[in-house]
Parts: structure tokens; C-alpha cells; sequence
């Protein structure tokens, strides 16, 4: 770009051809310009006179009332010296009353919306800010002078050699900097760009300052290079702004900055550090294919919509703590470059694991397993479990797909007619895949007659891969089954609450029955039928083990209602299918008024049975020591959910089991069916137990 800068004929600004230029200014895209292009402008120290006419000159007619405003065409010059840009506006005091009489009625709006800027960013992005100090202050002392550059700047390909002053201007017009060179620092701190903006492809060899602008319209930095610092700290963006494929090598500042537009930083690369500490993102940020080499900070920001971080790379530390995100955000990383070993992403404890999102699991296990192993390091050990969740969801899913989805390299000629597909793309997807199996969607795109129409329409319908013979269809549906238990009912290991209120589920529910079974007996010739003490008092407990265990899933389980579905298709069908047969049978045996339930006498503590089984052995000896449950106590009713307790975690109070004389199956039944459960139940529970208590997970993972 430099090499053909040098080539053009430029030719030196004097003077004569200044005002010449001034004289007659051309039009351009229907505004008045001062052409100067393809000039050298001379504004060293050494060429003083001429410097100080330059600026008088322009600064007169740039500031002369009129009905429309002249802007200034400097494309492909060469700026020599320091360029004071700000000293071309005309400072105006920002009060409507104070505002010179020279600006026109539009002018004077777009002036005066500077004040709802500063009330939206008070406090957040601007509250140092001068001219926002001014218009919010109550005192009508305090000054709040701008510098207004009322036309057009046209910077395309023009290069500064030495500074670049705006500091403090308010542009009316649009600025195109388009492939401008900076060979010095860059001073636009608190400037106001009301129209479009324009630094693609720009070139800042030196420091570059926007600390504290605002930019009412979009903005462009595509392809922007930043040799140096680059400072955007406390920036309002009102609409989108585009950095993608922009070049950062050194300290990239964009802390307390506001977004209210989309944000795109696609293919940035950041080889320097990276801040966007406190920034508040209000839109859509598109991070894919960014590269971050060094450490970059979202300390504090706010997000209220998806981050996409899509194949990006975090090469160093990435720092999400105390980032606040909205329902509708959260971090899209399909794709992710990232090494556990050399880099580091931290967020809060309990919260950054389930904000990572990726569409499938194809090709982003490792993308989990370095996170997940990233958190695991770190000791955060429940947003490492997050991600084995989110894993494990997206393994379901993609289980369901191959169970119920037809596969396309064994579906037939008229299956695939069926579902949508020409005789003619039928024939030629056989064909295919006589020669070589699919083995993705994209393949079947690639086919000559398969339209996108058709691919877009089907695709979802379809599975791919090794066709499924009836024993292995079976597994997968086993696979499916087990895994969907897990995540229901624990969320694969993750969350002990939600397996604690499962539990607590059916523990109150056994209680009730086994209550139900050995209290209201029959009705006739003499009743059998607990008080009505103890049938309140049994259902009041039942409420309560209810209520505090439901809670536990509503606010653990992703789907709750589902949960609660599995649970009961598991404990309701067979222990109510036995109970309906027992009433419907009758029960006619000896020891009708004792209890079937019985308890070691010899002791009354809280123990751990685990070798613990439901019905006593048939010998005199334990007969003897276990007593049957005396009905006539008000507490009576504690002692079934008792046994209940004892038959699914192996821990109670008493050694409470039922008695082996005079026994109906139908009773035996239901607490062997419990007590089945129960074995599964502990096996769930220790093993959720070991993946969230972080020494016992340690002691699995860490190697």
C-alpha cells in the first residue's frame, strides 16, 4: 500500500493552490469539498507561516454560514508534521440556547442528541466524559464546548507522518479513512461520529485513542491494523460496529464499552492482550475464527444476547469472571481451539459450565473434553460435570436420531420415495452408496440431482453411518434407555439435589403404601382401619417429604415434568397393579390384627443396613427379636416410612422388616420390588455423590 502511494504524483500544497482549492470546491456525492488530494501538505515546525495560513484558511471557511456545509477531501495526500484536525471545527457550546446561529435545524437535533447519549451511558461508558459532564451538571456555570466539524472527511489512502489530533470534535458527516496511514500516535478521545464511519483497512503504526467517542451510526474497522496500543475504553457504539479481520498486536482496550449494535470481531486476531472489562454487549457478538494469543478479559461485561465464539482460538487465559449473562445469552464454541494444558478459561463457580453451547456433538467432543478437563483443574467441579452433562445430552440425542431417523445407506428405493425424495435421486443415493457409504449430511448435498430445496426439507429425517442390524438396533435402544435415566433422574451423575429429591419421591410414596397395606385391612365382618389421628398425620408426613422433594427437582432438573414422568412410570404401574389385586382378592389368613411389619427390639439407632434384606429369616431365634409394630401408638405411623427408608437407602432409625408367618405374597412382592430399586437407587447415588464432592472426584479424575 506504501509502494503505491510513493508512485502517485503528488503534488506540494502551497498557498496559492490552497486557496485556489478553497475557491472553487467541487461537488462530490452531493456535498461541497475542498479538494485536496494527492497533495503533500507540508505542517512541520519548520514550515510554520504556512502551517498557521492552512489552518486559518480552512478553519474560515469550514466554519462560514450557509445551508449546506463544505467538507474536506484529503484522500491520497501526505500529511507532514502533526495534523490538528480539531482546530478545523468550530467550538460551539453545547446548550440550545447557547448553539451558534450558523448551524442548521438538522445540525442542531443532531447536536442535541448528544444529551440522550450521555443519559444512557451515565455511570456505565461515559460518566468522565466532558460534554457529558456539562449537559447532566446542574450547575449552568460549567462548560461544555465541542468542536463541530460540520461536512465530510475524506481520509481515503492518506497518509499521516506525524500526529493526528481530533480530540474533542463532533462530526456531522460522515469520515472515510479507508486504507489511511498512521505513522504517529492517533488522538480521537471523546470525539462524536454522528454519521457512518470508515477505518477499513486502515494502518495505525503508533498509539491510537478513541477513549471516550461515540459513534452514532455503524462503523467499519475491517482489516484495520493496530501496531500499538489500541484504545477504545469507555466508547458508546449506538449501531453495529465491524473489527472482523482486524489486526491487534498489542494491548486492545475496549473496557466500559457499550454496544447497543451487533458486534463483529470475526477473524480478529489479538496477539496482544485484550480487555473488555465491564463492557456491556447488548447485541449479538460474533467471535468466530478470532484468535486470542494472550490473555483477554470479560471481567464484569454483560451479555444479553449469544457470544459465537465458532471456531476461535484461545491460545492464553480467557477470564468470564463475574460476567452477568441473560437468559438469552451464552457461549457458542462449536469449533473451539483451546488446549487445557496451555491455556485457561476462568468464570464463577456453579455458572460459566452451562453457558457453553455446541449444536452436536460430531466433531466437538474434544471441544468438551478440554473444557471439561480446563474446569477439573481448576476444581470447579460442578461446571465440569455441566459440560460431561451437556455431553451426554448431546450423545442422546444423537442416539434418538439413529434409532428413529432412516438411515440412508440401507433405506430402500420406495422408502426414500416415501419420504420425499424423486425416483430419480433415489436411484442415484443407491448408486452412491454401493460405492461408498455416507457418512454425513454434507455428502448428500454434494449429489448432482439433490437440490437444496430437497436437502434443507429432508436432511433432519435422515441418519447416517453404518446401517443397525436388529441385536445391535437393540443395544443402541438399551444404550438410549440407560443414558436417559441418568440424565433424568441425576443428570448423568451431575447434581445430587435432583437425585435426592427422586429419592425422597419414592420414599413418601412406599411409605404411604406399605401404611395403606397394613392398616386398612377389610371393612367387614370387623373392621381393620387405622384412626383418624393417624391417617391425617401419615398423609400431613407424605405432603411434606413430597413438597421439600419436588422442590428439589423443579429447581434442579432441566425438565422436571419429564423427570417426575420417568419416576412414576418406574414406581407406580407394579406396586398399584399388586395393590388393586390384593383388595380384589381379600385377605383371609391368621394374624389378621398384627402388624406384618416387625423391628429389632434390641436396638432403637440410627444404623447402616446395607446387607440389610426386607423379610426376616423363618428362624425362632429372629423371631424373637423382632416385635411386631404396635398399631396403638400415635407415632406408629413414622415406623413405615421407616421401613420404607431402610428398603430403598439402607438407613433408618430401627431394623424394621416384615414378618415371614402369615405373610401375603402380594405385600412380599411390593417390598422386594423396593427393595430392587433400592439397589440401583444407592449404586445412583454414590455414584453421583463421587463427581460432585470435589475429594472423592479428585481421587477418580485427577491423574
Amino acid at each position: 500500500m506504501l509502494a503505491a502511494q510513493t508512485q502517485l504524483e503528488r503534488t506540494p500544497l502551497t498557498l496559492e493552490i490552497l486557496q485556489e482549492r478553497i475557491g472553487k470546491p467541487i461537488l462530490r456525492e452531493g456535498n461541497l469539498t475542498f479538494d485536496l488530494r494527492q497533495m503533500v501538505i507540508d505542517l512541520r515546525p519548520e514550515n510554520s507561516s504556512f502551517r498557521d495560513a492552512f489552518y486559518q484558511l480552512l478553519r474560515k471557511e469550514l466554519q462560514k454560514a450557509g445551508a449546506k456545509p463544505l467538507g474536506l477531501d484529503l484522500s491520497y495526500s501526505v500529511i507532514q508534521g502533526d495534523f490538528i484536525g480539531s482546530d478545523l471545527g468550530l467550538r460551539t457550546p453545547l446548550y440550545a440556547q447557547a448553539i451558534a446561529p450558523i448551524f442548521t435545524a438538522t445540525e442542531q437535533a443532531q447536536l442535541e442528541s448528544l444529551r440522550l447519549v450521555c443519559l444512557q451511558a451515565l455511570a456505565i461508558a461515559l460518566p468522565n466524559s466532558k460534554d457529558c459532564r456539562s449537559l447532566l451538571a446542574t450547575d449552568t456555570n460549567t462548560s461544555g464546548e465541542i468542536n463541530v466539524f460540520r461536512g465530510t472527511l475524506t481520509l481515503v489512502n492518506t497518509r499521516f507522518n506525524g500526529q493526528v489530533n481530533f480530540l474533542n470534535t463532533f462530526f456531522l458527516q460522515s469520515v472515510d479513512a479507508q486504507n489511511a496511514t498512521f505513522l504517529q500516535s492517533a488522538n480521537w478521545s471523546e470525539t462524536r461520529f454522528s454519521r457512518l464511519v470508515s477505518f477499513m483497512n486502515a494502518t495505525f503504526r503508533q498509539g491510537s485513542n478513541f477513549q471516550g467517542s461515540i459513534f452514532f451510526d455503524k462503523v467499519n474497522f475491517k482489516q484495520a491494523q493496530f501496531q500499538e496500543l489500541a484504545d477504545f475504553h469507555a466508547i458508546f457504539f449506538a449501531q453495529a460496529a465491524n473489527f472482523s479481520q482486524a489486526l491487534f498486536k498489542q494491548l486492545a482496550k475496549f473496557n466500559k464499552v457499550q454496544w447497543q449494535g451487533n458486534i463483529n470481531f470475526a477473524d480478529v486476531r489479538f496477539a496482544g492482550q485484550s480487555q473488555f472489562t465491564k463492557a456491556n454487549f447488548n447485541q449479538f457478538v460474533l467471535l468466530a475464527e478470532a484468535t486470542f494469543e494472550q490473555a483477554v478479559s470479560f471481567r464484569e461485561a454483560q451479555f444479553y444476547q449469544p457470544v459465537n465464539l465458532r471456531g476461535a482460538s484461545i491460545l492464553n487465559l480467557a477470564d468470564f469472571s463475574d460476567a452477568s449473562f441473560a437468559k438469552t445469552a451464552f457461549l457458542n464454541v462449536p469449533g473451539l481451539s483451546f488446549n487445557s494444558n496451555q491455556a485457561k478459561i476462568l468464570g464463577n463457580l456453579g455458572q460459566i459450565g452451562k453457558l457453553f453451547c455446541v449444536p452436536s456433538l460430531q466433531g466437538n467432543q474434544n471441544v468438551l473434553r478440554n473444557l471439561s478437563q480446563n474446569f477439573r483443574q481448576q476444581q470447579q467441579i460442578a461446571d465440569a460435570n455441566q459440560l460431561e452433562y451437556t455431553k451426554q445430552r448431546l450423545k442422546l440425542i444423537e442416539l434418538s436420531q439413529r434409532l428413529l431417523r432412516t438411515n440412508i445407506n440401507s433405506a430402500s428405493s420406495t422408502r426414500l420415495i416415501n419420504l420425499g425424495f424423486s425416483a430419480t435421486q433415489a436411484e442415484e443415493i443407491i448408486n452412491r452408496r454401493n460405492i461408498r457409504m455416507f457418512q454425513n449430511s454434507s455428502e448428500l448435498l454434494a449429489l448432482a440431482d439433490i437440490d437444496l430445496e430437497t436437502y434443507n426439507k429432508l436432511s433432519d429425517r435422515l441418519s447416517f453411518g453404518e446401517p443397525l442390524a436388529v441385536g445391535g438396533w437393540i443395544l443402541q435402544a438399551w444404550s438410549w434407555l440407560a443414558l436417559s435415566l441418568l440424565l433424568l433422574l441425576s443428570g448423568y451423575g451431575t447434581n445430587f439435589w435432583l437425585a435426592f429429591g427422586v429419592g425422597g419421591v419414592a420414599i413418601a410414596y412406599f411409605g404411604l403404601l406399605f401404611w395403606l397395606v397394613d392398616r386398612c385391612r377389610r371393612l367387614h365382618p370387623i373392621p381393620i382401619v387405622p384412626t383418624c389421628y393417624e391417617t391425617v398425620s401419615i398423609l400431613l408426613g407424605f405432603s411434606c417429604i413430597e413438597f421439600f422433594s419436588l422442590l428439589a427437582i423443579f429447581r434442579n432438573a432441566e425438565q422436571p415434568w419429564l423427570t417426575l414422568g420417568c419416576l412414576f412410570m418406574i414406581i407406580i404401574p407394579v406396586p398399584i397393579t399388586l395393590i388393586i389385586r390384593l383388595y380384589q382378592q381379600g385377605r383371609y389368613h391368621d394374624l389378621m390384627d398384627v402388624s406384618y411389619f416387625t423391628e429389632d427390639g434390641t436396638f432403637r439407632q440410627l444404623r447402616l443396613l446395607i446387607g440389610r434384606l426386607p423379610v426376616i429369616p423363618r428362624n425362632q431365634t429372629f423371631r424373637e427379636r423382632y416385635m411386631p409394630l404396635l398399631s396403638d401408638r400415635r407415632w406408629n405411623w413414622l415406623n413405615y416410612y421407616d421401613f420404607s427408608l431402610n428398603n430403598l437407602v439402607r438407613l433408618g432409625f430401627n431394623d424394621i422388616r416384615l414378618r415371614d408367618q402369615h405373610l401375603p405374597g402380594i405385600i412380599a412382592t411390593i417390598a422386594w420390588y423396593q427393595w430392587s430399586l433400592g439397589v440401583l437407587y444407592i449404586t445412583l447415588i454414590l455414584w453421583t455423590l463421587s463427581r460432585t464432592i470435589p475429594g472423592l472426584n479428585l481421587l477418580i479424575y485427577l491423574k
